[in-house]
């Protein structure tokens, strides 16, 4: 099963979407927010990051969502941190944060692999609320 990690510039934010996307996920569906500063301020953190796409991956792949654009080179600083394997099978969805991980959690859980996992996720960037 695909893994999701959540990367936004605030722990809160993170582990908020986190808890919306359990709400909507397999039981066994990995969800790792990496969020803030290791001090608890407004950042992002490479090796955070790294270590919470390590603990999604169940193999299968992982995907990222992230809230904004720094976010986006914090990610791709931790995937230095990775091993070549692993790095091979991470892609950042080019997504609105929340809808695009409640989207990619539900197709994760359906055990899609990660091209649909990212493909539902960035779909979310034409969802109409009204």
């Amino acid at each position: 099963m695909v893994g999701v990690v959540i990367v936004s510039h605030s722990q809160k934010v993170a582990e908020g979407i986190r808890e919306m996307a359990m709400q909507m996920s397999a039981p066994e569906q990995k969800i790792i927010a990496a969020g803030g500063m290791a001090d608890g301020g407004i950042g992002t953190d490479a090796f955070q990051v790294s270590e919470a796409i390590i603990s999604a991956n169940t193999g299968d792949g992982v995907a990222v969502m992230v809230d904004l654009g720094s976010a986006v080179l914090s990610t791709e600083t931790a995937f230095e941190f990775l091993d070549e394997e692993l790095r091979a099978k991470v892609q950042i969805a080019d997504a609105p944060i929340l809808e695009g991980a409640i989207s990619a959690v539900v197709e994760a859980s359906l055990g899609s692999a990660l091209a649909a996992v990212i493909a539902t996720a960035e779909g979310a960037r034409t969802l109409n609320k009204m």
